[in-house]
């Protein structure tokens, strides 16, 4: 794990009383809510590990629904957010999972909108002081810590498209910190991370959704407000 900075050790300005169960799952919450777009109709929440053992008592539930909610991990809202949720019409779901898991600390959300196409499943950790990892979205292997800036690619695993997106991000003059890629199949659907230096203009991200074989370009920045 990369820190950013001494507050990335010592953990975030938060509302308790955890900041692996109650920081850093808001943070993987927030993470959803800006992935799917716009808060989402229904979820399904399943904790695993010690997630799955104390989030009630530690507000982990509450933690997750307010990332959804787009609150972010000082918001004074956070021990409200299950009734806020459900008066803005949010259905939720939680359970507790069994089997293997990447980390003690592990949730997946499923995430559905108004129509059977909208739907996003994502895997993530809290591996202490607020700090996290997404290790899985809609079934590709990534690493996204929401420490930095980060551009999601939905492309084609088609030859020259990575060639094509470092063109356009140097043409921007945005450094890359750290770059993920995983494919479903050889020239098949791939997903690429890439954290950079600094947050994207949106005229990089438009330049980046008109290549050709790239689906959809997703901005996750945690450090945005809402």
């Amino acid at each position: 794990m990369r820190f950013k900075d001494v507050f990335s050790i010592i953990g975030p300005a938060m509302v308790g009383p955890s900041s692996s169960h109650t920081a850093g799952a808001a943070r993987i919450g927030r993470v959803g809510r800006q992935l799917f777009g716009r808060m989402p109709k229904s979820v399904e929440v399943t904790f695993y590990g010690s997630f799955a053992a104390t989030y009630q008592g530690h507000g982990t539930d509450r933690a997750i629904i307010g990332g959804l909610l787009d609150f972010t991990t000082d918001d004074q809202r956070l021990p409200q957010s299950l009734s806020l949720a459900a008066e803005v019409g949010m259905e939720v779901t939680f359970r507790s999972g069994t089997g293997l898991f990447p980390h003690p600390n592990t949730v997946k959300l499923r995430l559905y909108g108004d129509e059977p196409e909208e739907k996003l499943t994502l895997i993530g950790v809290s591996i202490g002081g607020g700090n996290i990892e997404i290790v899985d979205i809609d079934g590709f292997s990534v690493k996204l810590t929401g420490t930095y800036p980060t551009i999601l690619i939905r492309h084609m695993d088609w030859l020259g498209v990575l060639a094509n997106v470092t063109e356009v991000i140097r043409k921007w003059e945005v450094n890359i910190g750290h770059m993920s890629l995983d494919r479903k199949q050889r020239s098949g659907e791939a997903l690429t991370v890439l954290e950079l230096d600094a947050a994207a203009e949106h005229l990089l991200l438009h330049d980046l959704g008109d290549l050709p074989a790239v689906h959809a370009v997703t901005e996750i920045n945690l450090d945005a407000g809402p």
